[in-house]
């Protein structure tokens, strides 16, 4: 008989707190009030705070003596900085996964979450293909620490790209980098996969930077 892991309260309200930041509906900046935040979601304290120990591991939440939790507040220079540390690891997950993975299997796969992109009814499903389009790279990477590195800024990328997909709309241009990076990986040539990531981080990174100083 197989069994079901069931999701703890804890990992319930991590969840439900992470999408309500990633999606913007806590504002940047603002302050985590765990009394407040047990009469809305109506929980005890305990799962709350294990949640927000858990955000803040994974950079969306800061904690700061005297003052407590709060959510991360943007400058264009955080974006600019997160950006470059998440391309870094982009970068060298694609390249592992090139030649240590299995290339049939990593096709299979990108082609599979392109679909979902395509398909996508919103911006919240926009931002989980692409982070599961690049995760297909990070998997097949063989490196399990760089993977584990990824986890740790994942939020703060999905939080930027929401920004990203809230102020373009661009799915059928976005859809053809995605494409010609599928077609590279086709042909083996991790660095202009690499490339074409790069570009495509760029034009996000500039689009960010000034919607995040209009907060």
């Amino acid at each position: 008989m197989l069994s079901i892991k069931k999701r703890s309260l804890v990992d319930m309200v991590y969840e439900k707190l992470r999408e309500a930041i990633i999606q913007l509906q806590l504002p940047l900046g603002s302050k985590l009030n765990v009394n407040e935040l047990q009469e809305k979601i109506g929980v005890s304290c305990t799962p709350i705070r294990e949640a927000i120990n858990r955000l803040q591991q994974e950079g969306l939440v800061v904690y700061e003596n005297n003052v407590g939790a709060h959510i991360i507040s943007l400058e264009p220079h955080d974006v600019l900085e997160i950006q470059q540390l998440a391309m870094t690891l982009h970068c060298a997950a694609i390249r592992l996964a090139m030649v240590n993975g299995d290339r049939d299997v990593i096709i299979s796969e990108l082609k599979q979450r392109l679909a979902e992109y395509a398909s996508a009814k919103n911006e919240h499903d926009e931002v989980m293909a692409i982070k599961e389009f690049l995760g297909t790279y990070y998997h097949n990477c063989g490196n399990r620490r760089l993977d584990q590195h990824m986890l740790a800024i994942q939020g703060q990328q999905m939080l930027l790209r929401y920004i990203f997909a809230h102020c373009v709309s661009q799915r059928a241009a976005d859809i053809g980098v995605f494409q010609q990076m599928l077609a590279e990986t086709m042909n083996g040539d991790a660095e202009a996969v690499c490339d074409l990531l790069q570009k495509y981080t760029d034009h996000m990174t500039r689009i960010v930077e000034g919607a995040v100083t209009a907060l």
